[in-house]
């Protein structure tokens, strides 16, 4: 129905509208009695063979929402209603900032794919902090933190500090966001001097804290193997708790889309259907580098069950939709889980 029906019509409005419309219906339909019961009977699936214990949380399922939607924790509570078992509110940074000119969300419907540019657009990390204050429910929440674009590259640790201290008490793991091809310069911070400078620093300020919380890396996929080997070793040397594989590419190959209108698009993270394999070739190499110790969350082009279960088995401890959710509707958290049930039932 959502594919065939309620897609199409969404899909005439530009992507950033149909996001405001969602958290609008979200926010107001969902306090609406019954509404929230109903669409968590439909969609939800609870099964103790779909529970997972990783970073030392116990998941109901595998499935997760990825940061980028929820940038202002905003409608994170809700999300469990449609399935997911945990979210990832942000990118947040220190100060509120509009990101970058809009229009800067593109749709690629002949490849089931995204480009955005949005730039960290944020109301900043103390809102969201204010927002995650009365947490209620069961769904686990990760933080994903970042720089204000005008903070130069030398400055950055104090803007990562500065999400991290106001986030710690109030998320249940954090994510060191460098990766973001829509920021201006900040994937200079992914070189292993930068990233180790900042990966220790937030190391150390979480020994000031009395309760351990997960720190975790989202890494690019258009890092070269080189590259790939130092991120990895810089980061276990740090003590990383675990990798989110992978952010958006900057890659346009092999695009069913017209060079064209590609070009015309500009600028921005490509994300959906293209970025399947790559994004499953990272979690595969990460997992073999690291002997399948360090735990994984796979993101980056999981448009099907079978796309899901192909990054399970490639390492991914869990996995994280965006543009999958977007293309595939409320059921398809649902149709993930339920595939995992059934292959699981008939090993």
């Amino acid at each position: 129905m959502y594919e065939k029906l309620l897609r199409p019509i969404l899909f005439l409005l530009s992507p950033e509208k149909i996001h405001s419309l969602v958290v609008v219906f979200i926010k107001v339909g969902f306090r609406i009695p019954g509404i929230k019961w109903i669409i968590r009977r439909v969609t939800k699936v609870e099964h103790p063979l779909l529970h997972r214990t990783v970073l030392g949380f116990e998941f109901k399922n595998p499935v997760g929402f990825a940061a980028g939607f929820d940038k202002n924790a905003e409608v994170y509570q809700d999300f469990e209603a449609f399935g997911f078992s945990f979210i990832e509110i942000g990118t947040v940074t220190p100060k509120p900032q509009p990101g970058n000119p809009k229009p800067r969300s593109f749709r690629l419907k002949a490849d089931k794919a995204l480009i955005n540019r949005m730039g960290f657009n944020n109301k900043g990390v103390v809102y969201a902090k204010e927002r995650l204050q009365n947490r209620q429910g069961s769904i686990i929440v990760g933080g994903n933190i970042g720089k204000n674009t005008a903070t130069p590259n030398e400055q950055a640790i104090d803007d990562y500090v500065f999400c991290f201290k106001e986030l710690y008490d109030h998320v249940d793991y954090l994510v060191v966001n460098i990766s973001c091809p829509n920021v201006a310069n900040l994937r200079h911070l992914q070189d292993g001097e930068h990233l180790g400078q900042i990966l220790d620093v937030l190391m150390t300020e979480r020994k000031l804290r009395s309760k351990y919380k997960p720190i975790l890396l989202k890494v690019s996929p258009d890092l070269t193997v080189e590259q790939l080997d130092e991120t990895i070793t810089t980061a276990v040397a740090s003590g990383i708790d675990g990798f989110i594989a992978t952010n958006t590419t900057t890659s346009r190959d092999n695009l069913s889309t017209s060079k064209a209108k590609v070009a015309a698009i500009g600028n921005g993270g490509l994300s959906g259907a293209p970025i399947t394999k790559r994004s499953t070739e990272v979690i595969r190499y990460i997992s073999q580098k690291t002997s399948g110790k360090i735990p994984i969350i796979g993101v980056g082009g999981i448009m099907t069950a079978d796309d899901a279960i192909e990054k399970l088995n490639a390492g991914a401890s869990l996995i994280q939709l965006y543009t999958g959710f977007i293309y595939s509707g409320p059921m398809f958290v649902k149709r993930i889980n339920k595939a995992l049930l059934k292959k699981q039932n008939n090993i």
